[in-house]
């Protein structure tokens, strides 16, 4: 009886954890979020949107440090306008979507700049390489909606983006910011 009595218990308190976990995360709004790439192809800026990613953000502005930030892109959806130039992009050569379908960023911290700025630091994971940034966000709170802004300058070179004939980076500029505008529920 007491055995059952301690799962009941346990169950019960698990339930209201996970509710109340649940209820700390943002609910992104995907038809207002944007995920972009821009590079620079012969000097001319080219840029490319995510079509498919999701965010699990749990985020308070008076308590930064406690917060926590999840985005998984979907790197065979990234559109350059082109059908012939997307399924280039997600092959081997470049995202090698088949293999790596897709890129992360866990954050390890996250801190206050001042203002609505603050710095989130984690492991950016793309084509199987993982690196450390930190990546500047600008913060947005209008009625019961927040709105994350950033962008990341990354080398594509640092993460296998562009083998074989489109390592050289005379053509395709090794630097590619990566924007996004992320819009939630507050958090």
């Amino acid at each position: 009886m007491k055995t059952l009595l301690y799962r009941c218990v346990a169950a019960a308190f698990a339930a209201m954890a996970l509710a109340a976990a649940q209820h700390a995360l943002a609910e992104m709004n995907l038809a207002k979020s944007t995920i972009t790439a821009i590079s620079k192809q012969m000097n001319v800026p080219v840029e490319g949107v995510f079509k498919k990613f999701s965010a699990r953000i749990s985020f308070d502005p008076a308590k930064p440090s406690a917060g926590s930030a999840q985005l998984t892109v979907d790197v065979g959806s990234y559109d350059l306008g082109d059908a012939s130039y997307n399924r280039q992009v997600a092959g081997n050569e470049w995202f090698d979507a088949k293999a790596y379908p897709t890129a992360t960023f866990v954050s390890t911290a996250i801190s206050a700049v001042g203002g609505d700025r603050y710095r989130v630091t984690g492991k950016l994971t793309i084509k199987g390489k993982s690196e450390t940034v930190t990546v500047p966000v600008t913060l947005t709170q209008r009625d019961n909606m927040q709105t994350l802004d950033g962008m990341l300058p990354i080398k594509r070179s640092e993460f296998n983006i562009g083998t074989g004939e489109w390592k050289e980076t005379s053509i395709v500029a090794d630097e590619v910011a990566i924007k996004f505008h992320i819009v939630a529920t507050k958090f």
